[in-house]
């Protein structure tokens, strides 16, 4: 906040004299820390984000290698089923012969 103050005076001989003084509370400071302030900021925010998106890189290969070994069960399962139809079958034709 300013305030500016007005004082007259006046001496024996009847001259006037005026003094104007302006007081401030220093809120009128360069902006040097608010740029550092901002700065800092933004350095966090790019920090976040390149943490948020390795941490969804590695969800993503997990979730890659998840959707890999399913598929891998499932191939493993075909070949049991193909195998037990072999069997059977080798089984079904030992007993006709």
């Amino acid at each position: 906040m300013t305030e500016e103050r007005i004082t007259e005076t006046t001496d024996s001989a009847g001259n006037t004299h005026t003094t104007h003084t302006v007081l401030s509370d220093g809120a009128n400071r360069s902006g040097g820390t608010n740029w550092a302030i901002i700065l800092l900021v933004l350095v966090v925010a790019i920090v976040g984000i390149f943490f948020l998106s390795q941490m969804n890189n590695a969800e993503v290969a997990k979730d890659n290698a998840i959707a890999d070994a399913a598929d891998q069960v499932g191939n493993a399962a075909g070949q049991v089923g193909e195998a037990a139809q072999n069997a059977g079958n080798a089984v079904e034709d030992a007993v006709a012969n």
